[in-house]
């Protein structure tokens, strides 16, 4: 299987400071869903902004989607990132936009039609249990909700990929473990995904691959647990660190 986001001999160093990824070499393959971990500063969120072309590596080579990041054009950034939706901790909703706004933005910025974006809001909003709360505003809702409809505008254009920078960090136990049923949910019908997380309570049975970076280097653990539905995994899931990535 082809990787849809791959790291060759990945090095950043932000100005005036020492590399926080070093030769960082790393495949997310198609369909796949996995976990990136590490303490606060290790570089996941540089991590997920390098694929994201949110800033360039300073050493080594990154492709996505088959594509060197290194080939595309400041000018052709806002296209490049059309192909995939991005959840942050913050939700990073317009407070002023109803639910059905705030989730129809990427529809618009496309051009798609009143009929065609009605009908995808919807959909969107139904996948992650938020029908019916079209025409709420963001301030009216609980966190975990706010960050269900931050999920349902990264998916309403049907991205082949989701990167999402700590999406649980401001939500309770319960919240987290139903957000991170979501991502494997969306993985299960074909989407790649890959999570920056500290919830390592959270994750640690899941049947998926977990990444750690640490000084700058990435490594993996050696095997997946055996876990037979998402649910199973969240039963009683004791509480998490969720500390803040300062990368």
């Amino acid at each position: 299987m082809s990787g849809i986001i791959e790291f060759d001999n990945v090095s950043h160093r932000y100005p005036g400071g020492q590399d926080i990824l070093t030769d960082v070499s790393f495949t997310l393959k198609r369909g796949e869903l996995a976990f990136l971990t590490g303490p606060s500063g290790a570089g996941k969120s540089t991590f997920l902004k390098l694929a994201a072309l949110l800033v360039r590596p300073t050493r080594g080579k990154i492709t996505v989607d088959g594509r060197p990041l290194s080939e595309i054009r400041r000018g052709q950034i806002p296209a490049y990132r059309r192909q995939f939706g991005m959840i942050f901790q913050n939700f990073n909703l317009l407070q002023d936009r109803t639910v059905f706004d705030n989730v129809a933005m990427p529809l618009l910025i496309r051009g798609h039609s009143g009929e065609d974006i009605g009908r995808r809001v919807r959909a969107s909003l139904d996948a992650v249990g938020l029908r019916g709360k079209e025409r709420a505003y963001p301030i009216t809702l609980s966190g975990g909700e706010q960050q269900r409809v931050g999920i349902a505008r990264a998916v309403v254009a049907k991205p082949m990929l989701l990167l999402a920078d700590e999406p649980t960090g401001n939500l309770d136990p319960h919240m987290a473990g139903e957000v991170m049923q979501l991502f494997m949910r969306f993985n299960e019908v074909g989407v790649s995904v890959l999570v920056a997380t500290h919830a390592l309570a959270l994750i640690h049975r899941l049947p998926h691959r977990i990444l750690r970076l640490d000084g700058g280097h990435l490594s993996e653990r050696d095997e997946a647990p055996s876990v037979d539905t998402a649910d199973e995994a969240f039963d009683d899931e004791p509480p998490f660190d969720d500390g803040e990535d300062a990368a």
